[in-house]
């Protein structure tokens, strides 16, 4: 696999721009988000097949609009617009720009009236998916126009000797029915990527890489028990052997039973000789009083590498620590969007320390959660671990909105057990992408053997996703929210009240903190 088949999208705050990313790796093709502030230096040194300019919230004569350095079309690399992109792409070369009447949002009709590269082999009247309020009423010298909509006298353009191209529409979502059909075109047709980002591929040359990076030196994986986490271990111990030790720290932030059973399952069906450290009330003292979630998260990086660079001590040789993150953690760590803010810091990422005495190896620093599956399928990692739900790094800590301490993490973890227990029980496990509980920081009135009480609310949460960029509530059915919720409020003592978070992403977090 060659990074040097990299499609770079230049990102200027639109929702849709992890879709774009999606969709291109769902065609074997890697690819990479950066913020419009990428210079031409840097895109130089990526060697991209490959630009695509995303679409945006803002209006290119905005006052604070954002634009890109102009040399990007002076680069001889294929360049695609989308949306704002067409846009930003007529200004700078000198089209026009302006307020559209009669703004589309929404399902439109292409009208695909002229042969062209991008649009090859799509329909003549094609369903397409607008969200846009200004329109290109000049195209730049050199393109012309070889689609429109009702509302759009310019929805497609190309310039096919240098090989620029831009659309109105998005051609990344669902609902712009031959989208994928446009998106091939501008991977194979246009930028002659081969299409070999295979899991099978990823592996050899991950191997590869930390053979070369790790040398003599040994290495300790962060081992949760999730996902992310399990496989980065294997991939690593298939690369380098005995030099990888397994570390498993019990925060006192798991889930009930949890590392206990981590630790016996990984050494015995895995062999990754997992080393086990209870650190709870180390982890629990740091935390007393703190109610702030971007304070705990970092009380729990900081601790977590505390403890790691302790291990390390203990034998010389180790260098390097592994960890299984992710790239939507990088991306709401780092805010790679456009003009967006910090979304929130994730342990393995913004959470650390800026000093630390141990190097990084994150293999699936780029790679989506469906992909490290795959990359598990691959390696032979049983299903029993790789359909396990996500598990954040800070653990229940940011399940607690407040204070975290022995009394709610009891109640929560028997709360959560209960839920999760019954959606196996309902065969509903496979179908979710995340479920667990929320002990918010307030209490209600209730009623319970004609007595008043006043205990803890609960909030139940499931989503479904593909990729956790985006995600949509699970729809329980109403006998299935009753069950759980008489089963907890019977059994867990300390809650009365349970509600059910029917919240999408976006605008919410899957977490809640």
């Amino acid at each position: 696999m060659d990074k040097n088949q990299t499609i770079l999208i230049i990102d200027f705050g639109s929702q849709y721009t992890q879709l774009i990313a999606r969709k291109i790796r769902e065609q074997n093709v890697y690819c990479e988000i950066h913020t419009h502030q990428i210079s031409i230096e840097s895109i130089l040194s990526k060697s991209p097949k490959g630009i695509i300019l995303s679409g945006g919230p803002m209006s290119v004569y905005d006052e604070d609009s954002i634009i890109i350095d102009k040399k990007i079309f002076e680069l001889n690399i294929p360049l695609l617009g989308i949306c704002y992109g067409l846009q930003l792409t007529a200004k700078l070369l000198g089209g026009k720009v302006e307020k559209a009447e009669d703004r589309e949002y929404g399902k439109a009709i292409l009208n695909n009236f002229s042969k062209s590269k991008i649009l090859n082999n799509v329909s003549e009247n094609s369903v397409v998916w607008m969200s846009h309020g200004d329109l290109v009423s000049d195209v730049p010298d050199g393109f012309k126009i070889v689609a429109k909509s009702e509302h759009s006298p310019v929805c497609a353009i190309e310039n096919s000797e240098k090989n620029i191209f831009g659309v109105q529409f998005h051609p990344e979502v669902n609902h712009t029915l031959e989208g994928k059909k446009i998106l091939r075109n501008f991977l194979f047709d246009i930028c002659k990527c081969d299409g070999d980002w295979t899991s099978k591929n990823f592996i050899d040359k991950s191997i590869e890489e930390i053979r070369n990076k790790v040398c003599a030196d040994d290495v300790i994986c962060a081992l949760s028990g999730g996902v992310d986490s399990t496989v980065a271990a294997v991939l690593v111990q298939k690369a380098i052997g005995e030099k990888l030790s397994c570390i498993h720290i019990d925060s006192g932030l798991m889930r009930k039973n949890e590392s206990e059973q981590i630790e016996k399952i990984f050494n015995e069906k895995l062999e990754l000789n997992v080393k086990y450290i209870d650190a709870s009330e180390l982890f629990l003292s740091k935390l007393k009083g703190v109610t702030d979630p971007e304070k705990k998260r970092k009380i729990i990086g900081n601790t977590f590498i505390e403890i790691f660079d302790e291990e390390a001590k203990k034998n010389h040789k180790v260098k390097y620590l592994v960890q299984g993150t992710l790239y939507p953690d990088v991306i709401e760590s780092v805010s790679v969007k456009g003009k967006s803010s910090l979304i929130k810091t994730h342990h393995n990422v913004g959470g650390l320390p800026e000093k630390m005495n141990l190097k990084l190896i994150e293999p699936f620093r780029e790679l989506f959660k469906d992909e490290v599956r795959k990359i598990g399928k691959e390696l032979n990692i049983p299903s029993e671990f790789l359909s396990r739900h996500p598990f954040p790094g800070p653990g229940l800590a940011v399940r607690i909105l407040g204070e975290v301490n022995f009394v709610n993490l009891e109640l929560l973890r028997e709360a959560d057990n209960i839920f999760i227990e019954e959606i196996k029980n309902h065969g509903l496990y496979d179908d979710i992408w995340q479920a667990f509980a929320v002990l918010l920081p307030i209490s209600s009135v209730g009623v319970m053997g004609d007595s008043r009480t006043y205990e803890k609310v609960l909030a139940l949460r499931a989503v479904a996703s593909t990729d956790g960029m985006t995600a949509d509530w699970y729809h329980f059915n109403s006998e299935f929210l009753a069950t759980v919720s008489n089963k907890i409020v019977n059994k867990v003592k300390g809650i009365n009240r349970i509600v059910y978070d029917i919240s999408s992403k976006p605008p919410s977090t899957i977490e809640w903190e």
